[in-house]
């Protein structure tokens, strides 16, 4: 194994961490600045407010998202267990 071989498997790896967990951080994110416009044009300053409706949403992004998540993950690990010959070498 090379050391290019090495920094290209990890950066895959950061990338595929990255895609695999934007779309709950990005239902998370949304789902903030919509409670906090809410907060601000209410003047509701109740701190445990956003929680609720984040983990909602957290949620549901992960059960929309699972299949295409499970199958990113599945392929990634299928191409380093079938690569491993190689990888030997």
């Amino acid at each position: 194994m090379t050391q290019e071989f090495i920094v290209e498997t990890a950066k895959r790896s950061l990338e595929l961490t990255i895609l695999v967990s934007a779309p709950m951080l990005g239902f998370g994110l949304v789902i903030g600045v919509a409670v906090s416009i809410f907060q601000a044009v209410t003047s509701i300053q109740e701190m445990t407010l956003s929680f609720i409706p984040k983990i909602v949403g957290v949620m549901v992004a992960a059960v929309l998202f699972f299949p295409w998540m499970l199958q990113m993950l599945m392929s990634f690990t299928s191409e380093i267990f079938m690569n491993i010959p190689q990888y030997v070498k």
